[in-house]
């Protein structure tokens, strides 16, 4: 029996071992089989009906997509024998791709026509991918729950994205041939590594093929120096910087910019790679011979005398729209992003700066996509460009769990032509800290294992492993994010991680009671049993504007990043504390008049009351504790659902009482009721 028309082989793995059932008229195509998904790990069977014999293929244990192979010619069953079948998985007349080849054909985004919309689901438009490590991975993972397809090109069969990607290609991204071919399969082609075979992608720009970003981007940030030279013509700010091509240049290059002086390679340079720091004229030579010669192509910066590393996430759409994620703050250890804090702990005109350079930096490039600007802010409040990734970005890690719109998300929603998402945090804080190798192999397997466990017992924190088989030193393995109230939280939370002693992690307070004097205590006390009833947790402190003015300061300026989110402060007399603690914090502070000797506490409300323009503080009737602390749980309630539930479960109690209270008024009358 032969056919004609088109047919197309589906090929399912199920589970470790599967047998794979596959009709003549389905597994006819040599070109099909040639194109086949690499299935790999466990072992699945192929029967051919009217065979016996099952032919072995590998499977992955994760493997569950469904892979479809057109078939556009007409063989004969007859001819389609097991012998036949091997002899065309195995043979080396014509090149194979153990890859699942899906048709690629584009299907347009989301569109307001609906007569014309014919897309099934987000979009029906194949994403591939050049490189398949853990950004990779991390594109697969936020393509799945929109159920875009992303198809990957690396030469690690074992790499981290491929048992998650709905094909891999196994080869090489350097290769233009094998980009050619991988492109003819895919409707979009990105990156999540820039070092990659530029020329062929301006190659298939020229074809129609659809590069996101631009080839003529991918060129510009592949070359450091290029990059630096390209900013610099369009007005972003930079550490000054030169070309040096031999030892006299880095010589007039060091007298010119003084020392240290950085040294940098113009390629092929990431993650500390491609850095070397000459400390005086005399370490000139060796920084040099570290990076490789003057052969490597090379060019010098001036020192940058930074406080804070900083980064900004920027996403662009093919319709030129951009949105920017906050700011944050990256650690580095070893010239590698050991940790990344967000939002950066900066005054707003500094953020609002960075966000305005990398804005203007990713706005010069071309193409769509996710780009990652890296900064440095400087002693006297520069901000200077440091480089780009025009790729999803290791200080955007948190966002996949921080924010609305993760990076990699973002990332697909603009290659693909989607509107952008909402790249603002849905947590107040914001940890990532990336998980280093250790040791190497098994050592460096035993210590990150430890890790996690002790991450996973942690509140708000989520483990990601990037399933890479080899364990080296320093190497990326995986992430944890942390997301909280405060960053102070999150820290203690950390430490908590990193530390081989107790794992405990104390509940931190939302509410401080501080008070002058322990004189206030009996009124203060109404607050905290008020706090208990609600579930609230709390500290209180004894805490005096005029007898500890250090340790007023000290609260007041340290309690927002310790998590704490309202503050009550009780205080007679003067009563100076409530305003003076408003004056050093951003969080709002409930100021209780506390009744003295003197003046019945009248003295004490005006004071509180009277805070100059400016310096707000929500007051309450003189000894009223009790409403500073409802006051304050309504406040945190704007943010917890549950505190509100809480607050209208409390007034309907209140409710009742009176309704209670009233009806045995009317039945009792009201001696008997006095009287009781």
């Amino acid at each position: 029996m032969s056919f004609s028309k088109p047919n197309v082989l589906k090929i399912e793995s199920l589970q470790l071992t599967s047998r794979i059932v596959v009709s003549p008229c389905q597994a006819a195509s040599s070109t099909a089989l040639n194109q086949m998904l690499l299935l790999k790990q466990s072992s699945a069977a192929v029967l051919v009906s009217g065979n016996q014999t099952p032919v072995l293929l590998h499977t992955s244990p994760f493997t569950s997509r469904v892979g479809c192979i057109p078939v556009s010619k007409t063989y004969s069953s007859q001819s389609f024998t097991m012998a036949n079948l091997h002899k065309r998985l195995t043979s080396s007349s014509e090149k194979l791709n153990p890859v699942l080849s899906c048709s690629s054909h584009e299907a347009s985004p989301i569109s307001e026509n609906k007569e014309a919309d014919h897309v099934h689901g987000v979009s029906e438009i194949i994403v591939g991918v050049l490189g398949g490590g853990q950004l990779g991975r991390m594109l697969c993972q936020a393509a799945s729950q929109m159920a875009i397809k992303v198809m990957i090109l690396d030469p690690s069969k074992n790499c981290s994205a491929s048992s998650l990607s709905y094909g891999h290609m196994v080869d090489s991204f350097d290769d233009s041939a094998t980009v050619e071919a991988f492109a003819k399969r895919c409707g979009v082609l990105t990156v999540e590594i820039e070092h990659v075979d530029v020329e062929t992608l301006e190659k298939l720009e020229k074809q129609g093929v659809d590069c996101q970003p631009k080839a003529s981007t991918i060129r510009i940030i592949q070359d450091k120096y290029m990059q630096k030279v390209h900013f610099s013509q369009h007005g972003i700010p930079l550490p000054e910087f030169m070309e040096i091509g031999d030892i006299e240049e880095a010589e007039r290059a060091g007298e010119l910019f003084g020392y240290p002086l950085m040294i940098k390679s113009k390629r092929l340079a990431y993650d500390g790679r491609g850095n070397a720091v000459a400390n005086s004229p005399d370490g000139l030579s060796s920084a040099v011979t570290a990076l490789g010669g003057f052969g490597r192509g090379l060019y010098v910066e001036k020192w940058a005398p930074f406080v804070k590393e900083l980064a900004v996430i920027v996403a662009r759409g093919k319709d030129g729209s951009m949105v920017c994620y906050p700011v944050v703050e990256t650690v580095h250890r070893d010239n590698i992003c050991h940790i990344v804090n967000a939002p950066a702990d900066v005054p707003w005109k500094i953020n609002k700066l960075a966000t305005d350079v990398a804005q203007k930096a990713v706005g010069s490039l071309e193409g769509a996509g996710v780009f990652a600007v890296e900064l440095f802010l400087t002693e006297d409040g520069q901000i200077l460009l440091n480089e780009v990734a025009p790729r999803p970005h290791n200080s955007g890690h948190q966002t996949i769990e921080a924010c609305y719109t993760s990076q990699f998300e973002q990332h697909l929603r603009a290659v693909v032509g989607l509107p952008l998402g909402d790249p603002s945090m849905r947590t107040p804080a914001s940890i990532m800290y990336n998980i280093l190798g250790e040791d190497d192999g098994e050592a460096g397997f035993r210590l990150a294992h430890r890790l996690i466990a002790r991450a996973l017992s942690v509140p708000g924190a989520s483990v990601h492993w990037y399933d890479k088989p080899e364990m080296r030193k320093q190497r990326k393995m995986g992430h944890v994010t942390l997301v909280g109230q405060s960053m102070g939280v999150l820290e203690r939370r950390l430490h908590c991680i990193l530390s081989e002693q107790s794992h405990q992690v104390h509940e931190t307070p939302r509410v401080g009671i501080i008070m002058g004097s322990d004189s206030d205590l009996p009124v203060m006390k109404d607050a905290a049993k008020i706090l208990d009833m609600f579930g609230v947790t709390y500290e209180v402190k004894i805490v005096s504007a005029h007898r500890t003015p250090e340790m007023m300061f000290s609260y007041a300026t340290s309690a927002h990043s310790r998590g704490v989110q309202v503050i009550i402060a009780g205080a007679g007399g003067a009563a100076h504390l409530p305003g003076m603690v408003a004056s050093l914090t951003p969080l709002p502070v409930i100021g209780v008049p506390v009744r003295a000797t003197r003046l019945d506490g009248v003295d004490s409300l005006l004071s509180i009351v009277q805070m100059p323009r400016g310096v707000p503080v929500a007051t309450v009737a003189i000894n009223n504790s009790t409403n500073a602390a409802l006051l304050a749980i309504r406040m945190l309630g704007i943010s917890d659902t549950d505190l509100v539930s809480r607050m209208r479960q409390y007034q309907e109690d209140m409710r009742e009482e009176n309704m209670v209270k009233g009806e045995k008024l009317e039945r009792q009358g009201w001696e008997s009721y006095l009287n009781q």
